[in-house]
């Protein structure tokens, strides 16, 4: 699995009392995407949405924590989905 990928799933297993977050994890979980932009492209509206707020939320606790690593690779999805 991709890195960033690796760090968006273990980013997302802290959301799955959502159901649109259960989705995405399984999309991620199941296929094997090549890279964060193949993934991208395989979301709908919603679920593109919802990983927005989620990404915004867990790039601002990389930030506080100081952990630059997770951050850009969080935010590399985070700039795809515009």
């Amino acid at each position: 699995m991709d890195m960033t990928l690796g760090y968006l799933r273990e980013s997302l297993s802290n959301h799955l009392e959502h159901e649109v977050c259960q989705r995405i994890y399984k999309k991620l979980r199941v296929k094997h995407y090549a890279n964060e932009e193949e993934f991208v492209k395989d979301l709908n509206d919603l679920e593109m949405d919802f990983l927005n707020q989620v990404l915004e939320k867990e790039i601002k606790y990389a930030q506080d924590e100081q952990d630059d690593k997770r951050t850009r690779e969080l935010n590399e999805v985070y700039e795809l989905l515009f």
